[in-house]
């Protein structure tokens, strides 16, 4: 039995998802949004929502949590846009669902900053 199992696995292994994860975060941060797979739209959003948290209130403790995640120059990006969401008090993203992908049929979403 698979007790408190509760994040997809996405077929890797802890090292290779914690990477991926980086990855669409650091992406996702920079361009705004990201076209990815639903089920990795769906792991990565609950850890933007808390990093954009993180980032509302810049204090040194909470730069340094960002910083030892993202590179400087993508936690200066997450502060600046963090500015936006300073009245909401959650629901920074959107997941949007697309058309499947024609080469395997996996189902495709984008996720996005609310504006």
């Amino acid at each position: 039995m698979k007790h408190r199992g509760k994040s997809r696995i996405l077929g890797r292994k802890a090292g290779q998802r914690r990477a991926l994860m980086k990855s669409l975060a650091s992406s996702f941060f920079v361009l705004g949004n990201i076209t990815t797979t639903q089920a990795k739209a769906k792991e990565v959003r609950p850890r933007l929502e808390k990093w954009i948290t993180k980032a509302k209130n810049p204090t040194l403790a909470n730069r340094r949590i960002l910083g030892a995640t993202f590179s400087p120059t993508v936690v200066k990006t997450i502060i600046d846009r963090a500015v936006l969401f300073a009245e909401r008090r959650g629901g920074y993203t959107r997941i949007t669902k697309l058309a499947r992908r024609q080469s395997d049929s996996a189902e495709m979403a984008v996720i996005e900053l609310v504006k």
